[in-house]
């Protein structure tokens, strides 16, 4: 990589960083705090009643949930409003235009993504500390589910901005895809605990592998292997890397 293409590069995170983090209030605080409502109002009127995985506390099996579905949801929210806002406002020709290659392109709005998803999902862990002290038994595991789980919801973030033309788009792809499959992911419940059909169709959800991966860093215990989870993770990354790259390459949407 030249140096002036790895210049543009620096510049396009650089910006990318600096759009979310002048409204952190907005962009992290706030989602720090409506997750820990669903920890107080969750565990409040569950934690006397539901033990998981044999005697793991609710309250506790709750965290890491809570803390991944802050990072995906976060990761995928940031690429997503950063692309369609820069169409709406025809900015985008700004972006385009300098000599950054689709690969650099790509990788500084994934990063981007990332970076806001961790720190959200590190405030949402520290707010946590005050009902429950949950600490990672195995801190690579935690790590690795992170860094994937955000790299694969900012890439999705990246194919929803440049597919849709407006916000009405966006929220649909965001309430009837993202939500969807992050619920229902296990944040508020182990997937054994369902019915056999349910639990099949859970299987099918990659987010689940995500959330499920990201859990057993925290109890080293897990509803499927972490290895398994690892292996879905990665080949559900490679693909919508390889989507993105080739959206971004074509100019599909982008480029009139």
């Amino acid at each position: 990589m030249s140096g002036a293409n790895l210049s543009g590069f620096k510049t396009l995170l650089y910006k990318e960083l600096l759009r979310f983090w002048k409204v952190s209030f907005q962009t992290i605080g706030a989602p720090v705090l409506s997750t820990v409502l669903y920890l107080m109002i969750f565990a409040h009127v569950l934690d006397p009643h539901v033990t998981v995985y044999g005697a793991i506390e609710y309250t506790a099996f709750l965290v890491p949930g809570l803390v991944m579905m802050a990072v995906l949801q976060n990761a995928f929210a940031n690429s997503s409003s950063s692309l369609i806002q820069s169409k709406i406002t025809g900015n985008i020709v700004f972006v385009l235009l300098p000599p950054i290659s689709y690969r650099e392109f790509y990788a500084a709005y994934v990063l981007a993504s990332v970076l806001r998803g961790v720190l959200v999902g590190f405030g949402v862990w520290l707010a946590s500390l005050i009902f429950v002290f949950v600490a990672p038994k195995a801190p690579l595991w935690v790590l690795t589910f992170t860094l994937a789980g955000g790299a694969i919801l900012g890439s999705l973030g990246m194919i929803a901005g440049i597919w849709a033309e407006k916000f009405d788009q966006l929220a649909g792809f965001q309430n009837f895809l993202i939500m969807p499959l992050t619920m229902l992911a296990g944040v508020f419940y182990s997937v054994h605990s369902l019915p056999a059909f349910w639990h099949g169709v859970s299987h099918f959800n990659p987010f689940f592998y995500m959330i499920d991966g990201f859990r057993y860093g925290f109890f080293g215990v897990s509803d499927v292997s972490p290895w398994l989870s690892l292996s879905i993770v990665s080949v559900f990354l490679a693909v919508l890397a390889a989507l993105t790259l080739r959206m971004l390459a074509s100019g599909y949407k982008l480029r009139g």
